[in-house]
């Protein structure tokens, strides 16, 4: 049995499928293939090209159950480590890192990191805004259930659209990077006051909606051998206000922690921010 399809439906079927295809072209083309290990799997993002500085975005994927790691690891684990020196006509890359969440890390400790999937928005400067621009990355993670397994890989991926199919990603990434502010902010949700009590015992007192909920603060040092511990939330506060502390341990043998630019992370549910401080 022959059907026949009329010469407009088979211009029209013809046309939708080039259509499809250019799409999963396009797709295709502004992010590079997913480079799987056995338990996590990362790309590359691009987003439009215009210009000079160009948004771009490293995506994990990660099994269920299984982890991997913020900027600060927190007690124990390892930070991701990037690579972008193998790139063409880029000058410069700045990771941009959403808020953490913490997790036990199975030996008493606590650790900041990223579960299910994440997406580290990338600032990128070129060398030439007329010129290609292809982004290579060595990534070196790990990504840890009750064990730690260390995972390296090499995306690759260059920027070509007008209009990227990935933008919608990048920008919802962009929504969860912490925004600047300052101490003493009149934001529903800020910090207060940070301030020492003894030699080596740092308090910091957060003011937050009363319907505030997951409050959670983390402590950066001036520079990565600083391994401060992850703050803990007091269990009594003074009203009005969530206290955390943290000890001044982990501080770079021969170092004075006095006048020590410190960095603070404050999450309360989908609001972060970031604030910059010396310790006093």
């Amino acid at each position: 049995m022959t059907t026949m399809v009329p010469t407009r439906a088979a211009v029209g079927l013809c046309a939708a499928l080039f259509l499809s295809s250019f799409i999963v072209e396009a797709r295709a083309q502004d992010a590079s293939p997913w480079l799987r290990d056995g338990h996590s799997a990362v790309r590359l993002l691009a987003g439009s090209r215009s210009g000079a500085v160009l948004l771009g975005g490293i995506a994990f994927e990660l099994e269920p159950g299984w982890k991997t790691y913020w900027r600060t690891a927190g007690d124990s684990g390892v930070p991701p480590r990037f690579d972008f020196s193998k790139s063409d006509n880029v000058e410069a890359v700045t990771i941009l890192w959403p808020a953490p969440t913490r997790f036990d890390d199975g030996a008493g400790g606590q650790s900041l990191g990223y579960h299910n999937q994440i997406v580290l928005p990338l600032r990128i400067v070129a060398k030439n805004a007329d010129k290609p621009v292809t982004l290579r990355a060595a990534v070196n993670y790990a990504v840890c259930e009750k064990l730690c397994i260390p995972v390296e890989a090499n995306p690759e991926l260059t920027f070509a659209s007008v209009a990227s199919t990935e933008d919608s990603a990048l920008f919802a990434a962009l929504n969860t990077v912490p925004k600047p502010a300052n101490i003493g902010d009149p934001n529903p949700l800020t910090i207060r006051d940070v301030r020492r009590d003894g030699k080596s015992t740092v308090l910091v007192d957060v003011a937050a909606p009363a319907d505030a909920a997951n409050i959670d603060l983390f402590v950066e040092g001036p520079t990565p051998d600083w391994a401060l511990p992850v703050p803990k939330l007091a269990k009594q506060s003074p009203p009005g206000v969530k206290r955390f502390s943290f000890e001044l341990n982990g501080v770079p043998p021969g170092t004075n922690p006095e006048g020590a630019a410190l960095k603070l992370t404050l999450v309360g549910g989908d609001r972060s921010y970031e604030f910059n401080t010396n310790l006093n």
